[in-house]
């Protein structure tokens, strides 16, 4: 009797295990989600994140809260994600230059092979200074770094940003240092530009867009492999007019998406999957997108995986062969 009523127990307690389990299934998302931006307020990244989560949140019929945490160029809210619970309730934003480098950078010793993916938009680097910058042309500028090596200062979103990387192209074309000065995010870059605590700003294009059109900014080059209308009259170009060696690195720039480290069920992530769809095809979302000058550029998880296969190596070997970092991307099995 005692071993029929233990095996009774047993059943009853795996059916209500596998029902708890449904009824998980069934309900996701049953409340707020949090949504990570490791920025300040203001950058591409945020704003990415905001029409995003807006669209999002619309699909799968809850609030997708955006949760800025700035710090150490990105990677305090990353890591914040990366340990937070895998349940659907804690995701990040962020821009893949500065998270697939997270690892090169001493910051974690996982990839992004180690979280799902969702990439929604591009925005390419551009380099602007102050509107009485004594710099009027992308050749002024990288021929100051040359003559100054270490002095000319560059603002941006700090270690592994996009703006950093733009940073790095100058450095590399002109074959000299420049001095490097971090914030919080890419709106506290272009406020020290606008200010003139900084030389120059190679931040992203999307950033600045209204600042360049008024003529509060001017635009050198930017690190697309084309120009760009950003209104009628209003064209910034390419710096392969200029460097056409810069051929190799460009385009240059910011590939935003969603993550969520390894773990959910299949069952929640395809609901992630729909609501993702459903925003990178929102017309509001889609109107934001052109305001900004971004490229939508949507790719599901697997798209996204294999694309950052080729992506993570560009990144990260810019950054080791530059000096930038000592940890080579080989170590993580990123290839050239």
């Amino acid at each position: 009797m005692k071993k029929t009523l233990a095996i009774f127990v047993v059943l009853l307690l795996a059916l209500g295990f596998c029902f708890a389990q449904g009824a998980t299934e069934d309900t996701y998302p049953n409340k707020t989600i949090n949504l990570t931006v490791p920025y300040g307020a203001g950058g591409t990244t945020d704003l990415t994140a905001r029409a995003l989560a807006n669209a999002m949140g619309e699909k799968l019929g809850t609030t997708i809260n955006v949760v800025n945490t700035p710090g150490a160029g990105g990677s305090a809210g990353s890591l914040n994600v990366q340990n937070a619970k895998v349940d659907g309730y804690t995701m990040l934003a962020n821009g893949m230059l500065a998270f697939t480098t997270m690892p090169i950078n001493g910051y974690t010793d996982k990839t992004y092979r180690d979280w799902d993916i969702w990439i929604a938009t591009f925005a390419p680097n551009a380099i602007i200074v102050p509107k009485n910058s004594p710099y009027n042309t992308i050749e002024d500028l990288i021929h100051a770094i040359q003559q100054n090596p270490g002095k000319i200062t560059a603002g941006t979103a700090g270690i592994g940003s996009g703006g950093h990387f733009g940073a790095e192209v100058m450095k590399a074309i002109a074959g000299a240092p420049y001095k490097h000065i971090t914030y919080a995010g890419g709106a506290p870059a272009l406020t020290a530009t606008l200010a003139g605590e900084v030389d120059f700003c190679p931040q992203l294009l999307a950033e600045y867009k209204d600042l360049i059109i008024s003529g509060d900014v001017k635009c050198l080059a930017t690190l697309s492999d084309t120009d760009i209308e950003l209104a009628p009259g209003v064209v910034v170009k390419s710096i392969l007019h200029s460097y056409p060696e810069a051929k190799k690195f460009v385009p240059m720039g910011e590939v935003t998406g969603i993550l969520i480290p390894k773990g959910m069920s299949e069952a929640n992530l395809e609901k992630i999957d729909a609501a993702f769809n459903y925003a990178v095809k929102d017309q509001a979302f889609l109107d934001f997108a052109a305001l900004k000058s971004f490229s939508v550029i949507p790719k599901d998880r697997a798209e996204s995986q294999k694309f950052l296969d080729s992506f993570a190596s560009k990144a990260c070997y810019l950054m080791y062969d530059a000096g930038a970092v000592t940890i080579d991307p080989a170590k993580f099995g990123i290839t050239r």
